[in-house]
């Protein structure tokens, strides 16, 4: 194993890590921003159906988010209590429901990305341009490549 492969390693687990704390819940209640540890698990579900761009079900978000299906039902059920998402008749068949984000998760999602991108400049501001954008290219390459390895 190559020095490099094996610094991209110590990187993964001290995100896995800092991901695991809410390091970025910490920081927007050290901030005064309120944090988002309430809905930031609930957040997930929203977001993933957001990503798709299309209405899902508990199945697919199951997959997707790599839980079994009783959590994701839990999950989605949450959400639809604190109104992030709602449940809708699917137009190909009726006797099952799709969920979709709500205006309201749609707006949560919207400031946790903002919230999230605001942080990762700071964390980048003194790098060059050059810099940023390779770091971007090579890290969306790295977790493609995972993604593949599923």
């Amino acid at each position: 194993m190559t020095d490099a492969v094996a610094e991209v390693e110590r990187a993964m687990i001290a995100i896995r890590r800092s991901q695991q704390r809410r390091a970025l819940s910490r920081i927007a209640k050290e901030r005064g921003r309120g944090g988002h540890d309430p809905v930031h698990e609930l957040l997930d579900v929203v977001e993933e159906l957001a990503e798709r761009g299309e209405a899902g079900t508990v199945t697919a978000l199951s997959a997707a988010m790599g839980v079994d299906q009783p959590r994701a039902s839990r999950l989605v059920a949450r959400a639809v209590e604190q109104g992030l998402l709602r449940r809708v008749a699917d137009q190909h068949d009726g006797r099952r429901a799709v969920l979709v984000p709500t205006e309201a998760g749609q707006a949560h999602l919207d400031e946790l990305h903002a919230f999230r991108r605001a942080v990762f400049a700071e964390v980048m501001a003194d790098w060059p341009d050059d810099d940023r954008a390779n770091f971007g290219r090579l890290l969306s390459a790295f977790v493609r490549g995972y993604g593949q390895l599923k």
